[in-house]
């Protein structure tokens, strides 16, 4: 009984840490900001990563606020932190209760 416990405990961290792992990259990336009338709208194109399920990026150097009227592109760097196959995985199959997820974005300075 308790072996089977510490096997089944075992089992999970062993998935907890292989769900977690992964290697982050930093990526080029155009990134293209609009705020006027027609438009209002920020745009990241990485350059020699495809986005996947899961996978995480973080864009530096954007400017917290435009003015209004205003339309920027420019060049940065982004972080990308691809999901594990088991994390990848999980999204996919809970991907259609989570898409409030889909708005959790931001400018932070």
């Amino acid at each position: 009984m308790i072996v089977g416990l510490v096997v089944g405990f075992a089992a999970i961290a062993i998935a907890a840490v292989w769900y977690q792992f992964v290697r982050p990259r930093e990526v080029p990336c155009a990134i293209d900001l609009e705020a006027t009338q027609e438009h209002f709208h920020a745009h990241v194109a990485l350059e020699g990563f495809e986005v996947d399920a899961g996978d995480e990026v973080l864009v530096h150097g954007t400017p917290s606020r435009i003015p209004l009227g205003a339309q920027i592109a420019f060049r940065s760097n982004a972080t990308v932190r691809p999901a594990s196959r088991l994390k990848r995985r999980w999204v996919k199959l809970t991907g259609g209760t989570e898409f409030h997820e889909l708005y959790d974005v931001g400018f932070e300075g």
